[in-house]
């Protein structure tokens, strides 16, 4: 089946769109079926491969995007790297995997793991849009729960939070919630 035509149209979609599209958005944008959408991205991103380009579509966030290969971004982070994970402590990423590796989590769980206060850093979380409120535990006091969001999963690639690096045994003791 020859889809040069969608093929192209779907990458410069991508190449203007900040975002991550589903494939549902991308029909909604081209007027193609969700078929035909999932087999251009199949072959756009063959044909990169094919060629070693210095592209891939990536699956982030529920969504496709355009990214730079992984081989190329230890050169290009320091130029075009997200600002959101740039400007992040080593106090406020440590709140941040906390938080998504136990996700949903109370302030009081987030303190028992690190053994700090985390109001500041949740504070600046929530202000740079990678945690939100997730609910309301429900046990006295009903404390707020926070959780990770699609900006989050933007920032450091990812397609789902299934796709974080697994953590070894002493790490699993230490961001469990039983302990």
């Amino acid at each position: 089946m020859n889809l040069d035509f969608e093929v192209a149209l779907v990458e410069a979609v991508l190449f203007l769109e900040s975002d991550p599209l589903d494939a549902e958005a991308l029909g909604k944008i081209t007027g193609l079926s969700t078929e035909v959408i999932l087999t251009a991205l199949a072959q756009l991103q063959q044909c990169y491969d094919e060629r070693g380009a210095g592209l891939r579509v990536d699956e982030i966030a529920g969504g496709f995007l355009l990214v730079p290969r992984a081989d190329l971004w230890a050169t290009l982070k320091a130029r075009y790297g997200k600002k959101n994970d740039a400007n992040l402590s080593r106090a406020a990423l440590e709140t941040l995997s906390v938080i998504a590796y136990s996700q949903p989590v109370t302030k009081a769980e987030i303190e028992s793991i690190r053994g700090v206060s985390p109001d500041g850093m949740i504070r600046l979380l929530l202000s740079k849009g990678l945690i939100k409120h997730v609910g309301k535990k429900n046990s006295p006091g009903r404390p707020v729960q926070y959780g990770t969001t699609d900006e989050f999963l933007k920032a450091f690639q990812l397609a789902s939070i299934a796709d974080l690096p697994r953590l070894d045994t002493l790490n699993e003791e230490r961001f469990s919630l039983d302990r």
